[in-house]
């Protein structure tokens, strides 16, 4: 299966971070996300109960961020992948998850990580 479905640049507001000045209000993270996901039968039905349901992620993804105050970038990209795997079917994920501004000498610092069968 060679298929992917993709999330670019979702933008979510997150309490996330280190230091104290980074606990004291959300603040913005960006994730770009590939799905590996068999398209041929959405494909075939025209179905959107047969197709991996970008706005449905999107939509999880962002009430669960919404949620959560870890520490690092590493553990929250950590749970979105398992929650995508494990809520939406998708066979593998690979997730880029840029926390702009966290650095004053970078445009954006974060993690990619892939999870599940991706290759």
């Amino acid at each position: 299966m060679t298929d992917l479905v993709f999330i670019e640049g979702l933008r979510v507001d997150a309490l996330i971070g280190v230091y104290e000045h980074e606990r004291r209000a959300p603040r913005p993270l960006l994730l770009d996300i590939q799905m590996r996901f068999d398209n041929s039968i959405p494909a075939l039905s025209d179905a959107l109960a047969d197709a991996l349901d970008y706005h449905a992620v999107s939509m999880r993804l962002v009430e669960f961020i919404g949620q959560t105050r870890f520490n690092l970038v590493e553990t929250l990209a950590e749970q979105c992948a398992a929650l995508i795997l494990g809520e939406f079917g998708a066979a593998g994920v690979r997730l880029k998850l840029h926390k702009p501004g966290a650095f004053e000498h970078a445009a954006s610092v974060g993690v990619v990580i892939e999870r599940g069968r991706f290759a």
